[in-house]
Protein backbone atom coordinates (compact mmCIF):
# COMPACT_ATOMS: atom_id res chain seq x y z
CA UNK A 1 0.00 0.00 0.00
CA UNK A 2 3.00 2.34 0.56
CA UNK A 3 3.95 2.23 -3.11
CA UNK A 4 0.38 3.03 -4.11
CA UNK A 5 0.32 6.08 -1.78
CA UNK A 6 3.63 7.27 -3.19
CA UNK A 7 2.33 6.88 -6.75
CA UNK A 8 -0.83 8.85 -5.93
CA UNK A 9 1.22 11.53 -4.20
CA UNK A 10 3.54 11.78 -7.22
CA UNK A 11 0.62 12.06 -9.67
CA UNK A 12 -1.03 14.73 -7.52
CA UNK A 13 2.25 16.64 -7.36
CA UNK A 14 2.63 16.49 -11.17
CA UNK A 15 -0.97 17.65 -11.67
CA UNK A 16 -0.39 20.65 -9.41
CA UNK A 17 2.81 21.54 -11.25
CA UNK A 18 1.00 21.33 -14.58
CA UNK A 19 -1.77 23.59 -13.31
CA UNK A 20 0.71 26.14 -12.02
CA UNK A 21 2.69 26.11 -15.25
CA UNK A 22 -0.34 27.36 -17.17
CA UNK A 23 -0.57 30.39 -14.86
CA UNK A 24 2.85 31.92 -15.44
CA UNK A 25 2.82 35.54 -14.44
CA UNK A 26 3.45 37.78 -17.40
CA UNK A 27 2.90 41.50 -17.67
CA UNK A 28 -0.20 40.80 -19.77
CA UNK A 29 -1.58 38.34 -17.20
CA UNK A 30 -1.01 40.79 -14.35
CA UNK A 31 -2.71 43.57 -16.33
CA UNK A 32 -5.68 41.33 -17.10
CA UNK A 33 -6.05 40.41 -13.41
CA UNK A 34 -5.87 44.08 -12.40
CA UNK A 35 -8.49 45.07 -14.97
CA UNK A 36 -10.84 42.33 -13.75
CA UNK A 37 -10.35 43.39 -10.12
CA UNK A 38 -10.97 47.05 -11.02
CA UNK A 39 -14.19 46.12 -12.82
CA UNK A 40 -15.36 44.13 -9.78
CA UNK A 41 -14.51 47.02 -7.45
CA UNK A 42 -16.49 49.40 -9.68
CA UNK A 43 -19.51 47.08 -9.71
CA UNK A 44 -19.43 46.96 -5.91
CA UNK A 45 -19.03 50.72 -5.58
CA UNK A 46 -15.62 50.47 -3.89
CA UNK A 47 -14.27 53.78 -5.18
CA UNK A 48 -11.06 53.88 -3.10
CA UNK A 49 -10.10 50.36 -4.13
CA UNK A 50 -10.94 51.15 -7.75
CA UNK A 51 -8.68 54.23 -7.62
CA UNK A 52 -5.82 52.14 -6.20
CA UNK A 53 -6.29 49.54 -8.91
CA UNK A 54 -6.29 52.26 -11.60
CA UNK A 55 -2.86 53.38 -10.37
CA UNK A 56 -1.59 49.81 -10.48
CA UNK A 57 -3.01 49.42 -14.00
CA UNK A 58 -1.17 52.56 -15.15
CA UNK A 59 2.04 51.11 -13.75
CA UNK A 60 1.45 47.75 -15.47
CA UNK A 61 0.74 49.20 -18.92
CA UNK A 62 3.57 48.70 -21.41
CA UNK A 63 5.32 51.86 -22.49
CA UNK A 64 6.04 52.68 -26.12
CA UNK A 65 8.57 55.27 -27.19
CA UNK A 66 8.06 57.54 -30.23
CA UNK A 67 11.16 56.00 -31.82
CA UNK A 68 9.57 52.54 -31.87
CA UNK A 69 8.55 51.12 -35.21
CA UNK A 70 5.18 52.23 -36.52
CA UNK A 71 4.51 54.94 -33.94
CA UNK A 72 3.19 58.23 -35.31
CA UNK A 73 5.41 61.30 -35.25
CA UNK A 74 4.22 64.72 -34.06
CA UNK A 75 2.38 65.35 -37.34
CA UNK A 76 0.27 62.23 -36.85
CA UNK A 77 1.97 60.37 -39.74
CA UNK A 78 3.88 57.14 -39.29
CA UNK A 79 7.65 57.70 -39.25
CA UNK A 80 9.41 56.74 -42.49
CA UNK A 81 12.03 53.99 -42.33
CA UNK A 82 15.64 54.97 -43.02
Amino acid sequence: MGARKASLSFRLSKALDTGRAERRLTRERILLDLLNKRAAARREGLTELEAQLREQIRWALPLRRDEEEGSPDSSGQAAASS
